[in-house]
C-alpha cells in the first residue's frame, strides 16, 4: 500500500465520520420536538435516540453492525425527516433502525417517505386515552431510589408519563437537604445526572430539570398526607427494603394521596411478584400492592422463559457473581447474616439467593425445578448470572445462541433480553445496561442436552429499568411499538 493510498484512506474515513457528526447534530432537535410535541420516541433497535448527543447516537448505530447487519444515521437520516412531517403519529415508539433495515433489503420500489407510511398505517391517527401525568412518591432514596428518580426524571420531558412528585426520607442532620441533592448529582458508579439541580432550602425540594420535587421527612408511612402537597392518586415505590408483606406496605394505602405501592424486593405472603415482560399481565387494576421482585429474578426469570419455551427446562442451578451491596459490611464487623460481616471489599463471599425459588412465581412451569447460590464479589455493580441447565433434548451452541439472539431483536422481551457476541466484555462494560440481562453468546457452553448459560447484568439501572416499566404499566401509559414483534416470547 502507497503513502498516496493511505493517505486517501485517512481523509475518506475522516470525511465520512465528519459527515455522520453533522448528520446526527441535525437530527437531535427533531428527535427532540417529535418527542416534545407528539409523544413520538425514536429507537435503533430498542434503544432510544431521545436525549442523546452526537456521540451516542452514533455507537447506538454502530451497534447494530454487531447483531443485525451495517446500519448509520446516513441511513436513518431520511426516515427521521420524513416522519418529523407525520403530524398525524401520536404516542409510539419507532424503530427507524429495523425500518432502515428492511429498506435497504427492500427492491426499493416505494420511496422513503411512502416505505415509511406503510410501515406505520397501524398508529397513523391513533390517540391514547390518557394523557394526563401520573404521580410517583419514592419512598426511600437509596441506590436503586437514586436510580428511579434519574430514570422518571428523564422520560418527564413530554409531560404524559410518570411525574416524580416526592421523595419520603428520615431527616439525619442539618443540611440533609443538600447532600441528597448531591447524590443525585454524582454517582461514583453511574456518573453526572444528566441535566441541572438545584435545591430550594425553604420549600425543603430538590428541582431537577425543572421538576419540583418536595422532601418529605417521616419516619413512617402513617406520618404522611400526600395531599397536602397535591399529590393525588400517586403511585409509591418503596424502595427501603425494610416493609415486605401486605399488613406493612398497606400502610401506605392508608394516606391520603397513595391510590397504588410498588416493593423494589421481593415480597412476602401473596403479593404478586412480577417480572415485567413475563408476567407483568397479571397485573390487575384492582391490584394495590405489588412486587418487583429482585434484581437478579429479573435478569434470569426473561432467559429462562425463552428457553424453557423453546428447549423445555428438566433441571438446573442458578449461580449468580454478585456485586457487594450496601448491607455488607466493608470491613470485618458484626453481622446477622452468615458470612457478610466479613468485608465485602477484599472477599468473595458465599451467600444465599432466593433468586431461583423466587423464579417460580413468576414461572410457575419451573416450581421445583431450580436450585441457586450466590458469591458476592469486589465489584460495585453488575452482576452474572450462571445458568446451569438440563434441557429436554440435545441441542447444538449455535442453535441455542441464534434463538437467544433472534428473541433479543424481535420479540416482545428485547427490552429484557440483550444480546452480545464480543469476545472481550467483561463487567464494567454493561454499567448503565437497561436490559434486565445481557445474553453472552461466547460463553455459552453446550453438552448434548446440557448448556450453560452466561447472563450479565446491572443490577442497579437493569432492575431500575424493570420497575420503572411495570410502575408505566399501572398508571396505564402503553407505548404502541412500531415495527410489531416477528417473535413472541
Amino acid at each position: 500500500m502507497t503513502v498516496v493510498s493511505i493517505q486517501a484512506l485517512q481523509e475518506d474515513h475522516f470525511a465520512r465520520w465528519k459527515n455522520r457528526e453533522a448528520i446526527a447534530e441535525n437530527l437531535i432537535p427533531i428527535i427532540g420536538k417529535l418527542y416534545r410535541e407528539q409523544n413520538v420516541i425514536v429507537q435503533v433497535f430498542s434503544r432510544s435516540l431521545v436525549n442523546r448527543s452526537v456521540i451516542q447516537m452514533l455507537k447506538v448505530h454502530r451497534r447494530v453492525r454487531m447483531i443485525a447487519g451495517e446500519l448509520s444515521v446516513v441511513d436513518t437520516e431520511p426516515f427521521i425527516q420524513a416522519l418529523a412531517q407525520m403530524s398525524d403519529i401520536q404516542s409510539c415508539k419507532i424503530d427507524l433502525g429495523k425500518i432502515a433495515i428492511d429498506y435497504k433489503n427492500s427492491d426499493k420500489s416505494l420511496s422513503v417517505a411512502d416505505f415509511l407510511r406503510a410501515q406505520l398505517h397501524s398508529v397513523i391517527g391513533f390517540s391514547p386515552a390518557n394523557t394526563q401525568p401520573t404521580d410517583v412518591v419514592l419512598y426511600g432514596f437509596g441506590r436503586i431510589g437514586r436510580m428511579l428518580a434519574r430514570l422518571i426524571i428523564e422520560q418527564a420531558g413530554n409531560g404524559q408519563g410518570l411525574r416524580l412528585r416526592a421523595i419520603v426520607v428520615r431527616k439525619t442532620q442539618e443540611g440533609d437537604l443538600a447532600k441528597r441533592a448531591s447524590l443525585l448529582r454524582r454517582d461514583s458508579i453511574h456518573g453526572s445526572f444528566e441535566g441541572t439541580i438545584a435545591v430550594d432550602e425553604e420549600n425543603e425540594a430538590i428541582i431537577a430539570n425543572g421538576n419540583f420535587i418536595k422532601v418529605i421527612y417521616a419516619s413512617k408511612p402513617e406520618e404522611v398526607d400526600y395531599t397536602q402537597y397535591g399529590i393525588n392518586n400517586a403511585i409509591l415505590i418503596d424502595n427501603t427494603g425494610k416493609l415486605k408483606d401486605e399488613e406493612g406496605l398497606g400502610r401506605h394505602l392508608t394516606c391520603a394521596g397513595v391510590a397504588r405501592v410498588i416493593l423494589t424486593a421481593p415480597a412476602k405472603g401473596s403479593i404478586k411478584n412480577v417480572v415485567y415482560g413475563v408476567n407483568s399481565k397479571d397485573i390487575l387494576d384492582s391490584d394495590k400492592i405489588i412486587s418487583a421482585a429482585s434484581c437478579t429474578t429479573n435478569a434470569i426469570t426473561p432467559m429462562l422463559k425463552v428457553l424453557n419455551d423453546k428447549f423445555h427446562v428438566v433441571s438446573g442451578h442458578v449461580e449468580t457473581v454478585h456485586s457487594f451491596t450496601n448491607d455488607q459490611n466493608l470491613i470485618d464487623n458484626y453481622h446477622k447474616a452468615d458470612r457478610r460481616g466479613r468485608s465485602a471489599v477484599l472477599n468473595m463471599v458465599i451467600t444465599e439467593t432466593g433468586a431461583a425459588k423466587a423464579v417460580a412465581k413468576a414461572l410457575p412451569e419451573l416450581q421445583g425445578k431450580l436450585t441457586g447460590n450466590s458469591v458476592r464479589v469486589p465489584t460495585p455493580n453488575v452482576s452474572l448470572a450462571i445458568l446451569n441447565l438440563t434441557l429436554e433434548n440435545a441441542i447444538t451452541r449455535d442453535e441455542l445462541n441464534e434463538y437467544v439472539r433472534q428473541i433479543a431483536l424481535h420479540s416482545n422481551l428485547q427490552g429484557q433480553i440483550e444480546y452480545t457476541s464480543s469476545t472481550e466484555v467483561v463487567s464494567s462494560d454493561f454499567i448503565g445496561s437497561r436490559s434486565a440481562g445481557i445474553f453472552d453468546a461466547q460463553a455459552t457452553i453446550v453438552n448434548g442436552n446440557h448448556a450453560c448459560v452466561y447472563v450479565w447484568y446491572d443490577n442497579e439501572m437493569g432492575y431500575s429499568c424493570q420497575v420503572q416499566r411495570i410502575a408505566e404499566q399501572m398508571a396505564g401509559i402503553k407505548y404502541v411499538t412500531v415495527p410489531a414483534e416477528q417473535l413472541t416470547a
